[in-house]
């Protein structure tokens, strides 16, 4: 039985949000192959065994017209069930005209304020036929690297500080960051690694070099690849919405979660997550376009957190 799921999400941290379904659904059928839109998931995902082939789908997934290509290209895999973890009639015609015996897909009356994990859980459910899926895996990744990854400054408590996002209004600030670190370093406790997109070098040249101690190291410049044993190897994760805190907590580490303009959808299906938001807000309210200011969050307010979380 060869078994198909088709993510359709552009960013890492929306493609990791699925990892447990992917998973639940190996189980039963065995490894499985995921098509994406994402071009970082193959490298996250290479020592994962329950993941046969990751491929990266970069056309045919816009226009109404690609149903005929995009169909053409589902039929190289000669899946025998697809599964479409979106509501899309274009995808779905596209997996029949590929030939695939069964196609599913989420309901696309209920396209409007889609609840990312609710509908991801319920979808896998109904297909394995089981009372209750997990919404949280474990990230896989090779022992012996993690080892050696652990042993560094282990005599340190590891912080990634994920300072980078997918835009400025989901940033908590460089100077938050930094201010976070100096107050953090006063225990002489810590060790730092901060996380950066390699299109963020400003920020993170803004937040190291107002940092008073050298017990860091800056992440912006590596590969998927070789960011995710630092990742796996922490203790904890700080910082914005971005998908360091997915694959930390799937870890089995508390990220600590600033959410500023970001839906509470991305990390419901989480308990390692620890959500941060302003007083007066609600948590059932944010989402793209609340524009919170990040300064309503303070740096002793996060030093609580990491103090609580951590014991």
């Amino acid at each position: 039985m060869k078994i198909g799921i088709y993510l359709s999400y552009i960013g890492l941290g929306a493609n990791l949000m699925h990892l447990s379904y992917c998973h639940e659904i190996a189980k039963k059928y065995g490894p499985i192959t995921i098509i994406t839109l994402c071009k970082n998931l193959e490298e996250a995902l290479e020592d994962d065994p329950l993941i046969e082939k990751v491929y990266l789908l970069n056309k045919y997934q816009k226009k109404f017209i690609d149903i005929f290509k995009l169909g053409k290209t589902l039929k190289t895999f000669e899946f025998d069930k697809l599964l479409i973890f979106y509501p899309s009639i274009r995808l779905y015609l596209s997996g029949k005209l590929a030939g695939i015996k069964e196609v599913r897909i989420y309901n696309v009356f209920k396209k409007k304020n889609l609840h990312l994990v609710n509908a991801a859980k319920k979808f896998t459910e109904n297909f394995l036929n089981i009372p209750n899926c997990p919404t949280e895996t474990k990230f896989y990744i090779k022992d012996k690297i993690l080892k050696e990854f652990v042993k560094m400054n282990k005599n340190k408590y590891k912080i990634i500080i994920g300072a980078g996002s997918s835009g400025p209004t989901t940033r908590w600030g460089p100077k938050n960051f930094y201010n976070l670190i100096n107050k953090l370093n006063e225990s002489n406790e810590y060790f730092f690694y901060i996380l950066c997109g390699p299109n963020e070098k400003e920020i993170e040249t803004e937040i190291i070099s107002n940092l008073n101690n050298k017990n860091f190291i800056t992440l912006g410049d590596k590969s998927i690849k070789d960011l995710i044993p630092y990742l796996c190897s922490s203790d904890m994760y700080v910082g914005n919405d971005s998908f360091g805190s997915h694959i930390v907590s799937q870890s089995g580490k508390k990220s600590i979660v600033i959410l500023l303009d970001s839906p509470k959808a991305y990390t419901d299906y989480s308990n390692n997550y620890f959500r941060v938001i302003p007083d007066g807000f609600d948590l059932n309210d944010l989402t793209h376009g609340s524009n919170i200011n990040p300064n309503l969050i303070s740096v002793n307010q996060i030093i609580k957190i990491i103090e609580r979380e951590k014991n």
